[in-house]
């Protein structure tokens, strides 16, 4: 009678690093990554030994020291005698805000051009054919330098709205566009929950942000029914209940208010200005990158098979609603991919605010900050540290969004 053994295990020889294909591939990976790092030390070990013979030590020191400039348009309190780190977090924030206002309205403009573009009215077509054509061709340079021109010649002054003969007024007595800026009502609390206003707003956000993830467990388990049922709860009463409830009671407890701009000698103060500057470049990044959105999402519908809309339509679904619940669905697939590409676009293109004098990160730390300083080589590695980590941080989120939105195989 025989029995059945395992085989000898086979023990590890060093020589099987080369001859084995399980693994060869690891070993060259090995190898090629030490190579990697050497070059890179010794690149790194280079530059350092040459600056310190030129003199020029790497330091961050001069980011405590005062800045010595004004920055008009600000997120939050600086003044000349603020340090260059607090100039740097000032431009930081003012380029995410242009960052995202830009990605938001680029977004919206894209997606209505480039269903509009497929709309089976001729001239409705043509005319985002048309934009499409002139606003991505031509350089999104020029059209911020076009747009703060038009806007500072168009718009009136802040004197003109000055006297009894006064050729301009405010719109509702609340919001006044003036070629300095648009100057609308401020909300603030009265009573806050908080000492600091921050707090106070954070808790806003807090409330939002769990109204979001409420919400979502309704639909989860409002679709949950409708897949064991076939008929889907209405959700919209208690969408309004989850949204508006909080948020109202929130805000009455504490005290908000708004503070209406008002015109005071030369200017308008009181409320929130939005510069001149930021409405230029916000505009501009947001049309120009719309048009490459635009074909984008006209791809992405034209890349589905007309058998789904056909489908749609002969359940009796209307155009809008098939184009909202079946096309649109599916053509995300085809155009997130490139879309996040276009927000890499506007986060990085954003830097010609210089142009147009908006103070964002290139404009204070690798402008103002480096020619007062001279420390050329330690702001430019922060702006290139700023931009990559933006960078990379919406690649994440969107590849994360684009991973939830994807057929999911059953």
């Amino acid at each position: 009678m025989s029995t059945l053994t395992d085989p000898p295990k086979e023990q590890f020889q060093l020589s099987m690093l080369v001859n084995d294909t399980r693994y060869r591939s690891l070993t060259f990976q090995a190898i090629a990554a030490l190579v990697l790092a050497l070059a890179i030390w010794y690149l790194g070990n280079n530059l350092i030994q040459n600056l310190r013979a030129a003199g020029l030590n790497i330091s961050y020191n001069f980011l405590g020291d005062p800045s010595g400039y004004d920055i008009n348009q600000r997120l939050v309190e600086y003044d000349s005698q603020s340090s260059h780190a607090r100039a740097a977090l000032v431009g930081v924030l003012n380029t995410l805000l242009v960052s995202v206002l830009a990605c938001i309205t680029a977004t919206i403009f894209g997606v209505i051009a480039g269903v509009l573009r497929l709309s089976n009215n001729w001239l409705v077509s043509k005319l985002m054919a048309v934009y499409v054509e002139i606003f991505r061709n031509i350089p999104v340079l020029i059209w911020i330098i076009i747009i703060f021109t038009i806007m500072t010649a168009v718009m009136p002054g802040p004197r003109e709205f000055r006297g009894d003969n006064a050729t301009s007024s405010m719109v509702l007595d609340l919001f006044a566009f003036t070629n300095r800026g648009v100057y609308i009502p401020m909300p603030w609390f009265e009573t806050g929950l908080f000492a600091s206003a921050t707090m106070n707003w954070l808790l806003v956000i807090a409330t939002l942000v769990g109204s979001f993830f409420v919400m979502r467990k309704v639909e989860n388990n409002a679709t949950k029914t409708q897949e064991e049922t076939g008929i889907r709860p209405n959700t919209k009463w208690i969408a309004l209940g989850v949204w508006l409830v909080p948020l109202v009671l929130l805000l009455f407890l504490m005290g908000l208010s708004w503070e209406v701009p008002a015109l005071k000698g030369f200017n308008f103060s009181g409320g929130i200005k939005i510069g001149g500057p930021l409405i230029a470049l916000w505009f501009a990044l947001s049309i120009y990158t719309g048009a490459f959105i635009a074909e984008n999402v006209r791809a992405g519908i034209q890349a589905i098979n007309k058998g789904q809309t056909e489908a749609a339509a002969a359940l009796g679904l209307r155009p809008g609603r098939i184009m909202n619940l079946v096309v649109l669905p599916q053509a995300l697939r085809v155009i997130i991919p490139p879309l996040i590409s276009n927000f890499l676009n506007i986060t990085k293109n954003s830097s010609l605010a210089i142009a147009v004098g908006y103070a964002d990160i290139t404009a204070t730390l690798g402008g103002i900050t480096l020619n007062q300083t001279g420390r050329a080589i330690e702001c430019v590695l922060l702006l290139m540290l700023f931009y990559l980590t933006a960078s990379l941080t919406i690649s994440m989120v969107m590849n994360v969004y684009n991973a939830s939105v994807k057929l999911k195989e059953r």
